[in-house]
């Protein structure tokens, strides 16, 4: 089976993640070849974090898990699209729908997007 070339981004490639049945940006993550694997074996996405230096299952924490119905993959098999149902009703860890929740109007960032729920009450930092 063909497979995305992890070696293209030096084990590391960009995923982007959209709502199934909406089609709204959700996220950017990025994948090595175990989350790759993790999530063709689970229907589950898996990521590989940049900041903790590890595997993570997307909503391991939150609850907020994103089941995978659809992966897509680039023309030059370095991109990975996947097509997701956000459980919880949120991606971002801020707790709004879409990490893509700002836009940029007038010289200012506007919050554009609807917050699902608190973060401090879901990660109890």
């Amino acid at each position: 089976m063909e497979q995305p070339d992890f070696e293209k981004g030096k084990g590391l490639l960009p995923v982007i993640v959209q709502d199934y049945s909406t089609g709204k940006v959700l996220m950017l993550a990025y994948m090595n070849q175990e989350a790759w694997e993790k999530t063709l074996k689970t229907r589950k996405a898996h990521y590989w974090s940049r900041s903790r230096q590890k595997l993570w299952l997307k909503g391991e924490t939150s609850g907020h898990i994103q089941e995978v119905v659809e992966i897509l993959v680039d023309c030059d098999m370095d991109t990975i699209l996947l097509k997701v149902v956000q459980k919880g009703g949120a991606a971002c860890h801020t707790g709004y729908e879409s990490c893509f929740y700002r836009r940029y109007e007038n010289g200012e960032w506007k919050v554009v997007d609807v917050k699902r729920f608190d973060p401090e009450e879901v990660y109890k930092k």
